[in-house]
């Protein structure tokens, strides 16, 4: 009917079905378009505000929506939407070539030649690419995978098809495979600039940063003053940790984008925001206070840039700027995402002005909407447990002495998010012997390598593969880590530490390829660790610490893995309660050092005055002395945190 023009008609049989699909999306689509082409826009923006509720983050309402506008003749509201529908999803033609006009109308000549770009090179596409790309665009995958895979053999080896097969791919978090298809589209068109792009972001995700830093030189060749690959570049070197000479980089890009137009405060936005993170790091925090409130003051409603602030632990926020985040929280047009992490900001922000219950509800409402996306299903982590304490026996371990790389050198720190580890490492990096580096994914490579690509959740290939390694496998391993990690090791120090919490589940792989590396595990009591996860927003992962019950039972599994390694592996990890270390420094300073084999050195126990980068949330905190304040802060919640003792039970929430 509406392919027919009678939209009427299509109005009416979509009302008629509403009833008993209320949140159909392609129904509420079908009849906000259907007002919009009938001249009814108010009933269309009406329609468009009933599709968002159920659907936040729908580039085809922001388009319609865009388009309404247009209608209006509003051209800022127009760009607005049509700019945040194309931003969710690149393949909207009609969103470019309307962007395309409306910035010629308004001046901005520069966003219109983008605009025109992308227009065009859609235009130039196979319809069944495009149909695939805009359905990824809005998150129909699987849908779009198969379409693409059938173009593929029909067509053979077309390299946009490969191309979206490889931003599949990186979605999924298959980058091994992303890699190799970016690998053949560029084999079949060496100057493909924006599938380069995206290839050195797959080798940037797998911290592949000497290969990115290679696969990035020739569009740094083509266009040295190019935002995006300077970008890119100076993301590289983050990654390989000089973040000094980023810092001029920023600063100098975002004086380059002058103007007041919506493309230029986004930008201006995004490189303040990086800014804001490569000062933090260098401890540098009332400059990234600055480059944080500049972000926000270009874009009120970037969630991003509020939480960056929160997540120093040390800011605190002004009057006027909670209640620009209260306004920005409950705003149509504020995006989910961003409107999660202004959940958490405002929490964090309530919390430090007092008022503990409205502090809770905006924890509460930001976790519940991160948790309603996030897909998190904790029989995975479950059965892997299982898994471990099945494989990993005293049998298994002794069938296989003296196995694996001698080396020394590495040092775990492990356990649960939010419980002391970045305390440890800064200790531990404090002595003139111990290298700090960050949080390292090559224990998580190995594991995916050992997982194989089919992921079967109730029988997973990892760790039961680990039976089936011979000793020089298990020694290759060992050999990958050391030569993988070595990139980090800037100032080469005989040991380096490796802190990465979720590693605990992995203890049996780190003992098996590296039998003399250290690992310690910090420990935090239950309520207080959970409470502190409840309150973070963490970058990536972590989906466990978005709800009550979620949290809870990791928490207890953890410990259920942890005793497990202590029975089959006695004396092999070094217990540290951060409660211990905040009430007796030296004593806990000592015993560390004893483990690692380490001479006492008092600088570890003025650890605040080390000079370092530190990129986890708690890097303001242990670049200060230890103070007992911390430890008691779920207290304050209490009335809230009932549910949280239960779930966890006497043993390890007694009242």
């Amino acid at each position: 009917m509406q392919a027919k023009g009678d939209y009427q008609a299509a109005v009416n049989g979509v009302r008629r079905l509403l009833p008993t699909a209320p949140a159909n999306r392609d129904l509420l689509l079908i009849e906000a378009h259907s007002l919009r082409m009938m001249q009814q826009i108010d009933t269309a923006l009406a329609a468009l505000d009933r599709l968002g509720a159920h659907h936040p983050n729908f580039s085809q309402m922001f388009l319609e929506r865009g388009l309404c506008h247009v209608a209006r003749r509003d051209a800022p509201a127009a760009i607005l939407n049509l700019r945040t529908a194309v931003t969710a999803n690149a393949a909207l033609a009609m969103g470019w070539r309307m962007l395309d006009g409306l910035y010629r109308m308004t001046g901005d000549t520069r966003s219109a030649e983008v605009a025109a770009r992308h227009f065009a090179h859609l235009a130039s596409l196979p319809p069944p690419i495009v149909q695939a790309k805009v359905l990824f665009g809005d998150g129909e995958v699987d849908v779009a995978e198969a379409l693409i895979r059938r173009f593929l053999l029909e067509a053979g080896n077309h390299p946009e098809a490969m191309r979206l097969l490889a931003q599949i791919g990186h979605q999924r978090n298959v980058l091994d495979d992303a890699e190799t298809l970016y690998e053949g589209v560029l084999a079949l068109v060496p100057d493909h600039d924006e599938a380069r792009h995206e290839y050195v972001q797959v080798l940037i995700a797998r911290h592949k940063f000497p290969q990115a830093r290679e696969a990035l030189e020739p569009l740094l060749q083509r266009d040295s003053r190019a935002h995006p690959h300077r970008i890119q570049a100076a993301t590289i070197r983050v990654g390989l940790g000089d973040f000094e000479s980023v810092i001029p980089e920023y600063r100098a890009m975002i004086s380059e984008i002058p103007g007041d137009t919506l493309e230029a405060r986004v930008r201006r936005a995004d490189l303040n925001l990086w800014l804001g993170h490569a000062l933090k790091t260098e401890a540098r925090t009332a400059e990234a206070i600055d480059a944080y409130m500049a972000a926000t003051a270009d874009r009120p409603d970037f969630g991003d840039a509020w939480w960056s602030l929160a997540n120093l632990k040390t800011y605190r926020f002004s009057a006027e700027s909670i209640a620009v985040m209260q306004e920005q929280l409950d705003a149509p047009e504020t995006a989910e995402v961003d409107r999660i992490h202004i959940a958490f900001a405002l929490g964090k922000a309530l919390e430090d002005a007092g008022d503990y219950e409205a502090s809770w509800q905006a924890y509460s409402r930001g976790n519940a909407m991160h948790r309603a996306s996030n897909g998190y299903i904790p029989e995975v982590f479950e059965t892997n447990t299982r898994e471990q304490k099945r494989v990993c026996t005293p049998a298994f371990f002794a069938a296989r002495e003296g196995w694996g790389l001698e080396d020394p050198s590495p040092i775990f720190v492990l356990g649960l998010p939010r419980s002391g580890s970045t305390l440890l490492e800064q200790i531990l990096a404090s002595h003139s012997m111990v290298e700090g580096t960050q949080e390292l994914p090559d224990i998580q490579r190995i594991v995916h390598e050992l997982q194989g690509r089919e992921l079967n959740f109730d029988k997973p290939l990892y760790p039961g593969s680990m039976a089936d390694l011979d000793r020089e496998a298990v020694l290759r391993f060992g050999q990958q880590y050391i030569t993988d990690t070595m990139p980090n090791r800037i100032l080469g120090r005989p040991y380096f530490i490796d802190k990465m919490p979720n590693n605990f589940r992995h203890i049996g792989l780190i003992h098996l390829i590296l039998p003399n590396a250290k690992i310690i595990d910090a420990r935090r009591d239950a309520m207080s660790c959970c409470f502190s996860n409840l309150k973070q927003l963490f970058a990536q992962g972590q989906e466990f610490t978005y709800g009550i019950e979620d949290i809870a039972r990791y928490y207890k599994t953890y410990v259920e893995l942890m005793d497990h390694w202590d029975a089959v592996l006695p004396g092999r990890v070094l217990r540290v309660q951060h409660e211990d270390v905040v009430d007796d420094l030296e004593g806990s300073v000592r015993r560390i050092l004893d483990y690692c084999g380490l001479p006492f050195e008092d600088a570890c126990i003025e650890f605040h005055k080390t000079k370092r980068s530190v990129r986890t949330p708690s890097s303001e905190q242990v670049r200060q002395p230890i103070f007992r304040d911390g430890l008691d802060q779920w207290k304050k919640f209490e009335p809230w945190l009932e549910p949280l003792r239960e779930a966890l039970g006497p043993e390890l929430a007694p009242r």
